[in-house]
């Protein structure tokens, strides 16, 4: 289930942070890093991924 996360979070970042974190503060961290830049956003969301 990690790989479809990390496939999903370079894809589309708040949906891979969404089903890993629920709506928490991680995920409205990725969308507003999401939209300042993607790769922020990519980055972000595979960090909190592996983290967990």
């Amino acid at each position: 289930m990690d790989v479809v996360r990390v496939l999903l979070a370079i894809l589309l970042p708040p949906l891979g942070v969404f089903l890993q974190v629920g709506l928490g503060l991680q995920f409205w961290l990725n969308i507003l890093l999401t939209l300042l830049g993607y790769i922020p956003g990519i980055i972000h969301a595979v960090w909190v991924i592996a983290r967990r």
